[in-house]
C-alpha cells in the first residue's frame, strides 16, 4: 500500500487460505491433517517443520561465529555487512530469512534495524542451482546421464525389490517403479524423505521405509543426479561452475587482488562496498551441495544431503587457523512442502562469509573488473601468486571437514591437516570448470556427444 504519490509504503496484513477441488469438483478450502485451513503450505514452501529447523541452525551458526569466534559482531544496527540472495522458489527464500533471524534474532538487533535488502535473480540468471530450464546444452547433459542410469538399473534384481515393495501403489498409467517412471523414483524419494521429516501423521505405508528399499533409491538418485559433475567437466562448468567461480574469484579478491567495486548491483546508487562485506547468506537447494561437493571430488560415498545440511567453505590465513579471518561460506538443505509424489527438489540455502565480494554477475567484455576477478590461476602475475601462499580453504559438510583430491599433493595444503587447501589448490581445481561466459556456454556444443571421450574425474 502506497500515498498517492508513491512516496511511501505501508504494511497490508492479511491470511491466506488455499482454495482445491471437492469429491464432486466442489471448491472447498484446503486443510491439512488435524483439519487447520490457515498457514497451509502450498508447493515449493517451506513447512513450519523447515522454518524451525532453520531457524535452528542460524542459532547454531550464531554460537559458532559470534559466540565462540567473534568472527560477527553480537549485535548489529543494520545489514550493511551482510550480502543475502535467494532463488525465487520461496522455500529459497523462507528458508534464507528464517537462518538469518536464527543468526541475528530480534534481540540481536537494534530497535530500528531496517529491512534488509535480498537479491533475486530471474530464472534465466539464475546459477545458485544446476539451471536446466534455461541452460539447453546442461539440459542436453542431464538428460543424457540419467538415462544412463536408467539403462543401467531399471531391469535389475534391485529395481525388482523395490516393485515388489511399493508397485502397488504407483499409478494405473505407471505400475512399474523405475528410474523415469512416474513419479520417478527420485520423487518418490523426496515424498519418502519428506514424510519422515514431517511425523507420522504424514507418513505411508511402512513399506516405503524399509531400510534396503531405502538404500536402494537413493543410491540410485544420487548417481542419476549427481554422476554427471563427477565425471564429466562440461558438465561441472553448466550445472555449477559459475557459481563456484564466484566463490573463489571472491575469496581471492578478500585477500586484497582485485579488492575494488561494489556487490550486488549499485542498489539505485547505494550500494555494498567490500570492505564493508562481512558476511552473506544465499538461499538455495540441496542440488546445490551435492553438486558443489560431487565437483570439487569430495562426494564419494555421501548419501542425498538431508534436511537442514549445510556446507561451509571458509578461507583462513595463515598464522591463525582457528577462526576465519576473511571468508567462509556455507549452504544448508532444509525441509520442505511436498504434498505429492513430486520429482520437485527439496530446498536449501547457502552461505558466504566475507569473500563474496565483487559483482555476482557472469564475467561482461565491458565488465573489467568481473573478468579479471575470474582470471585463471596460470594467468596471474607472480606477485599474486606468491600473494596467496598466505591463504587456505577448508570445505566442511555437516561440519565434517572434506579433503579435495586436488589438495592432497604435498605443498597443496596446510601441513598435517590435507582438510585445509591452499587458496591457489583450490582455486586451481575450480578454474579447471569455471565457465568464461555461462550462457553462450549453455547455447553451444548442442551437436556434440554428451559424454566425454576421455576420464574427466572431479577435484583435480
Amino acid at each position: 500500500m502506497t500515498n498517492p504519490d508513491g512516496s511511501s509504503w505501508d504494511k497490508f496484513e492479511w491470511r491466506r487460505q488455499l482454495e482445491t477441488f471437492g469429491n464432486d469438483d466442489e471448491p472447498v478450502i484446503a486443510s491439512g491433517p488435524r483439519g487447520n485451513v490457515d498457514s497451509i503450505c502450498d508447493l515449493g514452501e517451506l513447512t513450519d517443520t523447515g522454518r524451525r529447523t532453520t531457524m535452528a541452525l542460524g542459532q547454531r551458526l550464531r554460537h559458532l561465529y559470534v559466540d565462540q569466534l567473534g568472527f560477527v559482531p553480537k549485535q548489529i544496527d543494520d545489514a550493511g555487512m551482510f550480502y543475502l540472495r535467494a532463488t525465487s522458489i520461496p522455500r529459497a527464500l523462507e528458508s534464507l530469512q528464517g537462518a538469518f533471524w536464527g543468526l541475528y534474532p530480534a534481540s540481536a538487533r537494534s530497535p530500528d534495524f531496517p529491512a534488509p535488502r535480498i537479491v533475486i535473480r530471474p530464472p534465466a540468471d539464475e546459477t545458485l542451482y544446476p539451471n536446466e530450464a534455461n541452460c539447453r546444452r546442461f539440459s542436453q547433459l542431464s538428460r543424457a546421464f540419467a538415462q544412463r542410469t536408467a539403462d543401467r538399473w531399471n531391469n535389475t534384481s534391485d529395481m525388482d525389490y523395490l516393485n515388489h515393495l511399493i508397485s502397488k501403489w504407483m499409478p494405473d498409467y505407471s505400475k512399474r517403479v523405475a528410474v523415469d517412471s512416474h513419479p520417478r523414483l527420485s520423487g518418490i524419494m523426496d515424498t519418502i524423505n519428506s514424510t519422515l521429516a514431517h511425523g507420522p501423521v504424514t507418513r505411508l505405508p511402512r513399506e516405503f521405509y524399509d531400510p534396503k528399499g531405502r538404500e536402494i533409491i537413493e543410491r540410485i538418485g544420487v548417481e542419476e543426479w549427481f554422476s554427471g559433475f563427477k565425471e564429466s567437466a562440461e558438465y561441472r562448468a553448466l550445472g555449477i561452475g559459475s557459481l563456484l567461480g564466484d566463490i573463489t574469484a571472491r575469496m581471492v579478491s578478500s585477500t586484497g587482488i582485485n579488492g575494488s567495486g561494489v556487490t550486488g548491483g549499485n542498489d539505485n546508487g547505494i550500494g555494498i562496498k567490500e570492505s564493508d562485506l562481512k558476511m552473506a547468506m544465499f538461499g538455495c537447494h540441496d542440488t546445490t551441495l551435492a553438486a558443489i561437493l560431487s565437483s570439487l571430488g569430495a562426494f564419494e560415498g555421501e548419501k542425498w544431503p538431508p534436511y537442514t545440511s549445510h556446507l561451509a567453505l571458509e578461507l583462513f590465513r595463515k598464522g591463525d587457523t582457528t577462526s576465519s579471518t576473511s571468508s567462509s561460506s556455507s549452504i544448508a538443505k532444509v525441509a520442505s512442502a511436498i504434498t505429492s509424489p513430486s520429482s520437485e527438489r527439496p530446498s536449501g540455502w547457502r552461505r558466504l562469509f566475507g569473500g563474496l565480494l565483487g559483482s555476482t554477475q557472469d564475467p561482461h567484455p565491458q565488465t573489467g573488473a568481473s573478468a579479471s576477478t575470474r582470471r585463471k590461476l596460470k594467468d596471474m602475475k607472480g606477485e599474486e601468486k606468491k600473494h596467496l601462499e598466505d591463504y587456505f580453504v577448508r570445505v566442511r559438510y555437516n561440519d565434517r571437514p572434506m579433503v579435495i583430491p586436488g589438495c592432497k599433493p604435498s605443498g597443496k595444503h596446510l601441513e598435517g591437516d590435507e582438510s585445509f587447501c591452499t587458496l591457489a589448490a583450490f582455486k586451481e581445481v575450480v578454474d579447471g570448470f569455471t565457465p568464461t561466459f555461462w550462457k553462450q556456454a549453455c547455447l553451444s556444443n548442442l551437436d556434440q556427444p554428451t559424454f566425454p571421450a576421455t576420464p574427466e574425474p572431479a577435484g583435480v
